[in-house]
């Protein structure tokens, strides 16, 4: 039987009281080197199962963007990587893959942190959602740029006019699938996140229309 490379026991791992090595240093030092540990093991399992959505995603995805377990003086609070058109590697509109303390999140997303720098803008991005076909994205999670990643979000099936309301001009929205981390033992994690990003095929398209 295949080792699942994404299960509920991947969430737990992010249940520290501290992500910054100094804080651990003070605190809880004889922790460190099996926090550390802990982190490359599950963050080896992550990656492989993106390597693997990569591949089974196939053309025209680029190759997968994997953020490391930490970034030299914390560890992480959850695992990101996202994926993006070959032809769209500039673009700051993302499939965003998202494992935290309480769920796994795959979603179209945009990337603040390369908005400065990406072949089209906010604005662009956030024409998905007009027109938006809300009986073919009914089940899917929405919610605010404001939100945070471990909120309660609603449904599109539960929206009303209203809640497509933009209240600035960097605000924006992202749609996706969540899995609770319960839940993520009695499914194939691989094929939820390649199935999500297939299915957000089309608003990621409509985010690059000129």
């Amino acid at each position: 039987m295949k080792e699942k490379l994404i299960t509920s026991a991947s969430c737990e791992l992010f249940n520290l009281p501290f992500f910054q090595f100094a804080q651990m240093k003070k605190f809880c030092p004889e922790q460190i080197p099996q926090i550390k540990a802990d982190y490359k093991r599950e963050w080896n399992l992550w990656k492989t199962a993106i390597l693997q959505v990569a591949q089974r995603l196939g053309t025209p995805f680029a190759e997968p963007h994997i953020e490391k377990w930490c970034n030299g003086w914390q560890v992480r609070a959850h695992f990101f990587a996202y994926f993006k058109y070959e032809f769209n590697k500039n673009s700051a509109a993302i499939f965003s893959v998202i494992l935290n303390r309480r769920r796994l999140q795959v979603s179209l997303d945009w990337h603040c942190y390369r908005a400065d720098r990406s072949q089209i803008n906010v604005q662009q991005y956030n024409q998905w959602f007009e027109q938006l076909d809300q009986t073919q994205y009914a089940d899917f999670d929405f919610w605010s740029s404001k939100e945070s990643e471990y909120a309660d979000f609603r449904k599109v099936q539960d929206l009303s006019e209203q809640d497509f309301v933009l209240h600035n001009a960097e605000d924006f929205f992202c749609i996706g699938k969540n899995i609770e981390k319960t839940k993520l033992d009695q499914i194939d994690s691989l094929k939820f996140i390649v199935q999500a990003i297939q299915d957000l095929q089309p608003l990621y398209e409509k985010c690059h229309l000129k």
